[in-house]
């Protein structure tokens, strides 16, 4: 049995029914639809993998941020899916193509969010790396996708059936959260799956909203990541702690290590002073504290 996600029985029918007569099938062939996933039985399973398929539809990066940007969201958001998955079964798309639906020409059956994570499901496959995520072939959605506006967003928010990108998140590949980052005019729209049909979110009095299933908050930052200075999207934590990435988390160990270093310099030269109050020798002081003589002659 094989999964293909499709808005309708009568869309995907004729699909597959126009391609030559290949893939025609009468309909006793057909399995359930339960929550707008079409079971189809025998030759679906013959649908091309990842190596058979275009892992670039020819396009340019748009703008200097996306990269950035991808690489920020996943260093930072790293160690929580760490924890969520002890087993390390996710996996993190930057810009590749997502088929969801087999057509002809299969570009025509595939989007490529800038930045997305699909919970459970193998990091490799057959320990190489994916050329794309086929959604026929490994049947988890995303559970969230975010684009980074290039342009005037019209593209991020159409909804035309069937081409649309909203459309096909929302009815074709069904990923439950659907953020668009428009950083040029400081807005971040957030989207959720609710009934079938995405709702747009309320942000909280922080102007974050909340990805439940992982626990973390996404809202917008200023600040300078790779020498830009800028807005960029990050997430927090639920008592509000922004995740931080792994120079970030560098940086804080060192001021930790810093800062117990120093209050443990502090301790010796009270030590020092109680010592030297009570008449003991610069000798027995040294070898108690570590302070050097010279430290110790200044108190």
């Amino acid at each position: 049995m094989s999964v293909v996600l499709t808005p309708t029985i009568e869309k995907h029918t004729k699909k597959i029914s126009s391609n030559n007569g290949y893939w025609s099938m009468m309909t006793d062939n057909w399995s359930i639809v339960t929550d707008n996933w079409l079971l189809v039985l025998d030759r679906l399973h013959d649908l091309p993998d990842h190596t058979q398929l275009p892992e670039t539809d020819g396009a340019i990066v748009a703008n200097f941020q996306e990269h950035p940007q991808s690489s920020l969201l996943s260093d930072a958001i790293t160690p929580v899916l760490q924890e969520i998955h002890p087993d390390g079964q996710y996996a993190i798309g930057q810009n590749s193509l997502i088929y969801w639906e087999w057509v002809e020409p299969v570009l025509d059956g595939a989007k490529a969010p800038d930045w997305f994570y699909v919970p459970n499901v193998a990091p490799l496959l057959d320990d190489d790396f994916r050329r794309s995520y086929v959604l026929w072939k490994e049947h988890v959605p995303p559970l969230i996708a975010i684009e980074m506006v290039s342009g005037d967003g019209k593209n991020e928010r159409n909804r035309t059936p069937g081409t649309g990108k909203l459309w096909v998140y929302e009815n074709g590949i069904r990923i439950k959260y659907y953020a668009i980052i428009d950083a040029w005019r400081k807005i971040l729209e957030v989207r959720k799956l609710v009934r079938g049909s995405y709702q747009l979110l309320k942000a909280n009095e922080q102007g974050r909203y909340l990805i439940e299933e992982l626990g973390v908050e996404i809202g917008m930052w200023t600040g300078t990541y790779q020498n830009m200075t800028t807005d960029w999207l990050r997430f927090w934590d639920r008592d509000g702690n922004l995740l931080l990435i792994g120079d970030e988390r560098a940086k804080q160990e060192r001021m930790r290590a810093e800062q117990a270093e120093a209050s443990l310099r502090l301790k010796d030269q009270e030590t020092a002073r109680r010592m030297l109050a009570k008449g003991m020798n610069v000798a027995l002081i040294f070898e108690i504290t570590g302070l050097s003589t010279d430290e110790i002659a200044k108190l």
